[in-house]
């Protein structure tokens, strides 16, 4: 979220004369950056509040073996008074009319609600922008044990966010809201008039542009990358089970790319399923490092069973990897079938069968896989870079000031 934070604010800093309000964590890598405060932007700090519910909230997850839904729902209470500090210094100016927008783009959730918009942007006649929001995406019913595993037990009463306060209104009075997701889309019945459909995530290219996709010779494995947090839900477990006949017959390599609590089962899965010689744990690297070691692969998989955003995958495609997806959240709406493989939504065994037979395919013919992974490439070149959405968010902002009909991106984005 820090990362669509800075990304997106310094895009659309490119085409608006803007002020960034931010937290004051991100003060030193602002400063870092270049950028003066006070005058490019203004570091709030919340920490009266925010530091005693962060202490309670990590004991009372560590001991009930919370997931995320808890962190998520406890930031919500301090946020109220983060905001509440931002009007008090950015209020007066608000109703004089020193900006012609107010745009929230970060928390990306959709459960905390703006203040703001209820207590001063309405009045004034200012319009408030909210988002990209994402979130939200229900927990599939075949993957109930992953849902306990990863301690989401708040899922189960998640709609109670709608007691919140502010929770209506912050919906009832922006006057623009960047749906990052069909799932939020949907959430948003009510107030479909005032969404724009527009996922969160995108590229840097420059993070890109020395590194071009590597190729291999036709004889060689393919080479299949995965990225993310080994936790239950990202579905590492169910990647290596697919591909280990492959590995067996030599027809595929495996690199595991990341860190967490279920990296001691995984290596213990690779011993018994015995591919050891084909897979491949990287462990965490820097940020910076992974597009270099992605560019090593022809294939990204992620099983991911409840991805809200899917940067990663992004990211993959803008390698020339042909991405492998499951069809559910983030990563299903990033990829096309030109660009790539969005394996259907089901129990964990037919998940298991239908990565296991299009990386079979891939095997049995590399070429297809470059030939995917460069329409990939393409297509977030195009429609997925941080100054593409900046120049989409623009049409929103001219959208919401009346010169403008709204626009419509397409849904997945055309």
């Amino acid at each position: 979220m820090a990362l669509i934070g800075w990304s997106l604010s310094r895009a659309l800093l490119e085409h608006v004369d803007g002020h960034v309000v931010t937290h004051v964590e991100n003060r030193d890598a602002l400063r870092k950056m270049g950028w003066t405060e006070g005058r490019e932007f203004t570091a709030i700090d919340p920490g009266v509040i925010e530091d005693p519910i962060n202490q309670v909230s990590d004991v009372v997850r560590k001991v009930l073996r919370l997931g995320w839904t808890w962190r998520t729902a406890l930031s919500t209470v301090y946020y109220y008074y983060f905001e509440h500090l931002v009007w008090r210094r950015f209020g007066e100016a608000v109703r004089s009319g020193a900006f012609d927008i107010v745009h929230r783009v970060t928390p990306i959730s959709p459960v905390t609600p703006s203040l703001i918009v209820s207590r001063g942007c309405r009045s004034a006649g200012v319009p408030f922008v909210w988002g990209p929001v994402n979130g939200g995406t229900a927990w599939p019913k075949e993957f109930r044990d992953v849902l306990q595993r990863e301690g989401e037990w708040l899922s189960y009463v998640r709609g109670a966010h709608r007691l919140l306060p502010g929770y209506a209104v912050t919906r009832r009075a922006a006057a623009g809201v960047i749906a990052g997701s069909v799932a939020v889309w949907d959430q948003m019945k009510s107030h479909q008039e005032r969404c724009v459909y527009l996922p969160e995530n995108a590229i840097e290219p420059d993070r890109f542009a020395l590194t071009e996709p590597t190729s291999a010779p036709s004889e060689s494995p393919l080479r299949v990358a995965f990225v993310g947090r080994l936790v239950p839900y990202k579905g590492a477990d169910m990647l290596l089970e697919a591909a280990a006949p492959l590995i067996r017959s030599r027809r595929l390599q495996v690199e595991i790319i990341g860190d967490g609590p279920e990296m001691a089962s995984l290596r213990q899965q690779v011993v018994e399923a015995q591919i050891g010689h084909g897979v491949t744990f990287s462990g965490w690297i820097d940020h910076r490092e992974v597009a270099k070691r992605l560019a090593r692969s022809e294939v990204f998989a992620l099983p991911s069973i409840r991805e809200f955003g899917g940067g990663v995958v992004l990211e993959a495609m803008a390698l020339g990897l042909a991405p492998v997806v499951v069809d559910y959240g983030g990563p299903g709406e990033l990829v096309t079938d030109e660009t790539g493989f969005r394996i259907p939504l089901g129990p964990r065994a037919s998940v298991v069968a239908a990565f296991r037979q299009t990386l079979e395919e891939l095997a049995a013919s590399p070429e297809r896989a470059r030939r995917i992974g460069a329409e990939a490439r393409s297509r977030v070149y195009r429609l997925f870079t941080w100054d593409a959405k900046a120049r989409q968010i623009l049409e929103i902002y001219r959208w919401v000031l009346n010169e403008r009909g709204k626009p419509d991106f397409g849904m997945p984005l055309r």
